[in-house]
């Protein structure tokens, strides 16, 4: 835990990206999980794919335990730069044509479609029978 006060940037942490010496971010600190690796519940893979970028949400979204988030500890080499993580890119869904859930006017287009020819028809009798009478 001496290694506590080394302040690393992004890109030094990202450097440590192999399966012989991996490096996170989580939470401001720098983790070297190399020795972890083989024990890592969810996989060598998952460690591996969190390097060289703030893996702080990757590990949240997991819900770790309070006894694997004890044993960060052992793994602690020091903290990140933050001035050195990009800012957090929020994705935008590309604009797409307003989409109409409830499809009300349509269904009164549909009804309207339907209904204004009956009516002319029923029109049309009327018209015909009281024309006849007359």
């Amino acid at each position: 835990m001496g290694g506590e006060s080394k302040v690393y940037t992004l890109a030094e942490v990202a450097e440590h990206n192999t399966s012989k010496d991996c490096w996170l971010v989580i939470g401001g600190k720098v983790y070297d999980v190399t020795k972890f690796l083989e024990d890592h519940p969810g996989g060598d893979e998952v460690l591996l794919s969190a390097t060289g970028k703030d893996a702080t949400d990757d590990f949240e979204d997991v819900g770790h335990s309070s006894t694997a988030r004890a044993m960060m500890d052992e793994f602690l080499v020091g903290n990140i730069n933050s001035a050195t993580i990009p800012a957090k890119v929020t994705y935008t869904p590309p604009k797409q044509p307003h989409y109409n859930q409830d499809k009300t006017p349509q269904f009164i287009i549909k009804v309207l479609q339907f209904l204004v020819p009956l009516l002319i028809l029923g029109l049309a009798v009327i018209v015909r029978i009281y024309t006849k009478s007359a």
